[in-house]
C-alpha cells in the first residue's frame, strides 16, 4: 500500500542517517545486535538465572519460546519486508535511483521482518529479569529500604530501556529492520512477558504438559503454513528475496529461516521439561546441596563452560530435514545440561568431597 511504502521510505532515510553519522559506533551496534540474539537466552541468561532462582529461569524459557512462536506467526501474517531487499525492489524511487544501503555479515536474515525477533526476544527476557530483581526489593518495609527500592526501580528500568533502544538502533543500522518493526517487537515482547507474570502453572508443569505444549505449537504452526500454502500463499516468500539481494551469499544462513527458529525453541522447551522432571534434577537441585551458594556458583560456572562447547558442534546444512532434527536435539540438550546433567555432576562431586573430608 501507499502508506506502507511511505513508512518504508522514511525508514530508509533513517537507516541512511544511521549508517552515515554513526559509523564510528559500528562495532558497538554490531555487538548490541548480538546481545539481542534470542539464542543468548538459552546459552547465557538461562544458565545464570536458573541456578540463582529456578522459578525465574523456568519462566525465562517459557517466555522466550512462546514469544518467539508468536513472533513467527506475526511474521507470517504481517508479511514484513526487510530494508536490504525492499530498497532494491520498490517502485518508490524513479529511474532506478534507489538508495545504497550497506550490508553486514549479520544483515541477511531470511525470514519476514515484522516484528523484529531480536527486539521481541530481548525485551521479553530483560523484562523477566528486571521484574525478578525488583521482586526482592519490593518486600522491604522500612522507609530507607523503600527509598532504595525506588532508586533500584529507576536504575533497572533505565538499564532495560537503554538496552532495548540500543538493540533496536543496531537492527536498523545493519538494514535488517525498519524502525516500526523493532518498536513493534519491543512492545510485543513486553506483552508476552507480562502475560507470564500471571501464569504460575508453568512452574508445576509435568513432562506430559511440556510434550502437549510442544505438539500444539508445532502442529498449529505447521498447519497454518500448510493451509495458506493450499490457497497459494507461500509463507517462505522472503527466503528467495534474501538470497537474491544479499551482498554476500555466504551471509545467508539456514539458521535464520522461519522453521529453524521454531525447531530450536521447541527443542529448548522439551529439554527444559525433560530436565525438570528427571531424577537427576530432583536429586541435585532439590537435595541438601541446593541451598548452598557454592553449589549454585559451581553449577553456573560449569553450565556456562559446557554450553560454550556446544558452539563447536556444527550441524550439517546440506539436508534441510536433517538440519531440523539435529537442531532440535542440540537445543534440547542445552537446558537439559543446565537443569539436570551439570547440577547432578556437581552434586555428586560435592558429596564425594564431603565424604573424604569426614
Amino acid at each position: 500500500s501507499i502508506k506502507m511504502d511511505l513508512l518504508h521510505s522514511n525508514g530508509i532515510l533513517i537507516i541512511q542517517h544511521l549508517q552515515r553519522d554513526y559509523r564510528a559506533y559500528q562495532d558497538f551496534l554490531n555487538f548490541m545486535s548480538h546481545v539481542g540474539d534470542p539464542r543468548n537466552i538459552f546459552s547465557i541468561y538461562f544458565p545464570l538465572w536458573f541456578q540463582l532462582n529456578q522459578v525465574v529461569g523456568t519462566k525465562m524459557i517459557w517466555v522466550a519460546v512462546i514469544g518467539d512462536w508468536f513472533n513467527l506467526i506475526f511474521k507470517w501474517i504481517l508479511f514484513g519486508h526487510r530494508p536490504y531487499w525492499w530498497v532494491q525492489e520498490t517502485m518508490m524511487y524513479p529511474n532506478k535511483s534507489s538508495p545504497c544501503l550497506e550490508q553486514f555479515p549479520i544483515t541477511c536474515e531470511t525470514g519476514p521482518g515484522s516484528p523484529s525477533g531480536h527486539a521481541m526476544g530481548s525485551s521479553c527476557v530483560w523484562y523477566v529479569m528486571v521484574t525478578a530483581a525488583l521482586s526482592y526489593t519490593v518486600r522491604w518495609k522500612d522507609r530507607s529500604a523503600a527509598t532504595l527500592h525506588r532508586l533500584t526501580w529507576s536504575f533497572l528500568w533505565s538499564i532495560f530501556w537503554i538496552i532495548q533502544i540500543s538493540v533496536c538502533i543496531s537492527r536498523v543500522f545493519i538494514a535488517t529492520h525498519f524502525p516500526h518493526q523493532v518498536i513493534l517487537g519491543v512492545f510485543a515482547g513486553i506483552l508476552v512477558a507480562e502475560a507470564f507474570e500471571h501464569t504460575p502453572a508453568i512452574q508445576t508443569a509435568t513432562l506430559r504438559m511440556y510434550i502437549k505444549t510442544n505438539l500444539f505449537l508445532f502442529i498449529f504452526a505447521l498447519g497454518f503454513y500448510l493451509v495458506l500454502k493450499v490457497i497459494d500463499i507461500d509463507l517462505l516468500w522472503s527466503v528467495p528475496k534474501a538470497k537474491k539481494w544479499c551482498a554476500n551469499p555466504e551471509w545467508i544462513n539456514i539458521d535464520t529461516t522461519p522453521f529453524a527458529g521454531l525447531v530450536r525453541n521447541l527443542g529448548a522447551l522439551f529439554g527444559l521439561g525433560l530436565g525438570i522432571n528427571s531424577e537427576m534434577f530432583i536429586t541435585s537441585c532439590k537435595g541438601e546441596n541446593s541451598c548452598k551458594m557454592s553449589f549454585r556458583l559451581l553449577c553456573i560456572a560449569a553450565s556456562l563452560a559446557t554450553l560454550q562447547l556446544y558452539n563447536f558442534i556444527k550441524i550439517p546444512t546440506h539436508t534441510e530435514y536433517l538440519f531440523y532434527v539435529l537442531s532440535f536435539c542440540k537445543s534440547a540438550a542445552m537446558p537439559l545440561t543446565v537443569v539436570a546433567l551439570v547440577p547432578y555432576c556437581v552434586h555428586s562431586l560435592m558429596r564425594t568431597t564431603e565424604k573424604k573430608l569426614n
